[in-house]
C-alpha cells in the first residue's frame, strides 16, 4: 500500500510539472475492439502473416548466449491456444543455447495504442524473457538505439524471481547512463499463472500496467526527441534471451532448461482519432 501511495504522488507531481511547463494535456480513449491481434488458435508455426523472426546469435549487443532460430517448432510454436517460445540447452552455430525472437515488424507497426499481452514466464537463473517494442524506422539521429526509443512492456531476469519490470529507454533516459525510467511489481506466481502485461501509449505519455494496475507513467514533458521519440511507428518483439549483461548477471543454471514463455494472446487497441503514421 505504501508503494502505491508513493507512485500516486509521483504521478501527481509529474502532472503538475507538465502543467508548469505549459504542456497541453488531453484525455485519450482507446477502441473497444483490437485492430490487430493474435489469439494463437491454430497449432503449428506462428502465423506468418503476423510474425517475422530475428535470426542469429553471438551476443545481440548484450553478451547473450542463445541463437535465435527461424521457423523451428522446437523454439516457437502454437499449441492448445498458446504461443510457446522455448529456450533449449543445445549448441547452434557455436552458441550454447537456442531460442526464438518473434517480431511484428513489417506486419504490425503501430503509432500509439493499447498493447495487451497475456503471458506466463519462464523461471530459473539465466533466463531473460521480454515483451517489448522498438521503432520500425530510424527517424532520429544516426544512432538507432537508444535515440529512437524502446518500450519494455515486460522484462524478467531469473536470478530475481517474481520481480517483473516495465521500462522506457530514450537517448536521455537509458540503462547505459543509468537514467532509464523503470518500475517493477512482485508476482510470486509469474511462472505458474498468466498475467496481463499492458502499455497505453499516447502522444502525451506512456503508461505500463500489470493486471490493470498502473506501475509506470512516463509523460512527455518537452518536445525534444531526445526525451520522447515516441511519435513514430513501433513494432512488437517477443523473446527469451539466455544470459547476457542483465539476465546473466549472476550466471546461468544449465540444469533448468528447457524453459518456456507461454503467451495466450497479443492484442492492440488503436487510439481513437490518433494522428496519421509518418
Amino acid at each position: 500500500m505504501k508503494k502505491r501511495y508513493v507512485l500516486t504522488g509521483l504521478c501527481i507531481c509529474l502532472q503538475f510539472w507538465a502543467l508548469a511547463q505549459n504542456i497541453p494535456t488531453k484525455t485519450y480513449q482507446f477502441a473497444s475492439k483490437p485492430s490487430w491481434a493474435d489469439e494463437f488458435n491454430k497449432n503449428g508455426l506462428p502465423d506468418s502473416t503476423k510474425w517475422n523472426y530475428d535470426v542469429g546469435g553471438h551476443g545481440w549487443g548484450n553478451n547473450e548466449l542463445q541463437y535465435y532460430t527461424e521457423k523451428n517448432l522446437k523454439n516457437a510454436r502454437v499449441e492448445n491456444g498458446v504461443l510457446i517460445i522455448e529456450a533449449l540447452k543445445e549448441t547452434v552455430k557455436d552458441n550454447a543455447y537456442s531460442s526464438a525472437r518473434l517480431v511484428t515488424k513489417g506486419k504490425g507497426d503501430f503509432l500509439y495504442g493499447r498493447f495487451e499481452i497475456k503471458a506466463k514466464l519462464p523461471e530459473g537463473r539465466g533466463t531473460w524473457p521480454a515483451i517489448w517494442m522498438l521503432a520500425t524506422k530510424q527517424v532520429y539521429s544516426n544512432t538507432y538505439w537508444p535515440d529512437n526509443g524502446e518500450i519494455d512492456i515486460m522484462e524478467h531476469v531469473g536470478y530475481d524471481p517474481g520481480r517483473v519490470h516495465a521500462t522506457v529507454h530514450t537517448r536521455d533516459f537509458n540503462h547505459i547512463k543509468g537514467t532509464q525510467r523503470s518500475a517493477n511489481k512482485m508476482l510470486p506466481d509469474f511462472h505458474t499463472a498468466f498475467h496481463v502485461y499492458r502499455v497505453d501509449w499516447t502522444p502525451d505519455k506512456i503508461e505500463a500496467f500489470i493486471d490493470n494496475e498502473l506501475i509506470l507513467s512516463f509523460p512527455k514533458v518537452s518536445n525534444r526527441w531526445e526525451e520522447y521519440p515516441f511519435d513514430q511507428p513501433f513494432h512488437i518483439l517477443l523473446n527469451i534471451a539466455v544470459g547476457g549483461g542483465w539476465g546473466g548477471l549472476k550466471g546461468v543454471d544449465e540444469s533448468i532448461f528447457p524453459q518456456r514463455m507461454e503467451i495466450d494472446y497479443v492484442r492492440v487497441y488503436p487510439l481513437k482519432s490518433a494522428p496519421k503514421k509518418k
